[in-house]
């Protein structure tokens, strides 16, 4: 016959034997069931006579925001080359091997400028409604822009942004902004390289007013920082 002791013994051995492995895979389902962080790529797309370095100051909060480098990627190109011709088809390869990378599914697109065209005929035109989840245009000469007619004469790119040209004609046809893509726009009214200002905003887009800031200060402007990073988690 046992002891009270014994009897006391075992039955607190019965109980570590019953609860603990149900307490581990509770734990464990736990774990198993948290939702992972939905997040996407970044992919920067540069503007006219620019680079990726034009990038810092948004990168730096989007680090802060707890994106890793590996999920931000800034797309480099000669700016002197035709949109619908050689740039957007070489975005679209690009972006292929973010997401092969990465294994995302879909990326988020942030545009300044020029770059804004050639992202957005690459959406429209080259198979990114399939691939891309957030478009942003930073200052982008979406219907033209008249200071363009200054190279024109010489340089392809900028007679893609001349206002009527065949890119921005293309552009505007039928639906502007096109698919399952969210779209956003940040414009300025004392830009002075998009002129009109007007040409900035696109139907169908969230697009944001950022007061009175030159074409490249968007580019560290800290509230309209915030506005991209807080459409990027919409």
């Amino acid at each position: 016959m046992l002891t009270p002791r014994q009897r006391l013994l075992a039955l607190l051995t019965l109980c570590v034997t019953l609860f603990t492995p149900v307490t581990a895979h509770a734990a464990a389902a736990g774990q198993a069931q948290a939702p992972a962080a939905a997040r996407n790529p970044v992919v920067f797309v540069h503007g006219y006579n620019a680079d990726p370095g034009v990038w810092g100051s948004l990168r730096a909060d989007l680090r802060a925001d707890g994106y890793a480098d590996s999920e931000l990627f800034s797309f480099g190109y000669d700016t002197h080359q035709s949109v619908n011709e050689v740039l957007s088809g070489r975005l679209a390869a690009y972006v292929d091997e973010v997401r092969r990378q990465t294994g995302a599914a879909r990326v988020d697109i942030v545009g300044h400028s020029f770059g804004s065209l050639v992202s957005r005929w690459y959406v429209k035109y080259g198979g990114g409604t399939q691939s891309v989840d957030h478009w942003v245009s930073l200052a982008g000469p979406n219907h033209g822009t008249s200071t363009a007619w200054a190279c024109a004469l010489w340089d392809q790119a900028c007679r893609d942004m001349t206002p009527g040209s065949y890119v921005v004609k293309n552009l505007a046809a039928g639906d502007e902004t096109p698919g399952a893509v969210k779209y956003a726009t940040f414009w300025s009214d004392c830009d002075e390289v998009v002129n009109p200002d007007s040409s900035v905003p696109l139907s169908g887009a969230l697009n944001t007013p950022v007061g009175c800031l030159k074409h490249n200060d968007l580019l560290g402007d800290a509230a309209t920082s915030a506005g991209v990073r807080a459409f990027l988690r919409s």
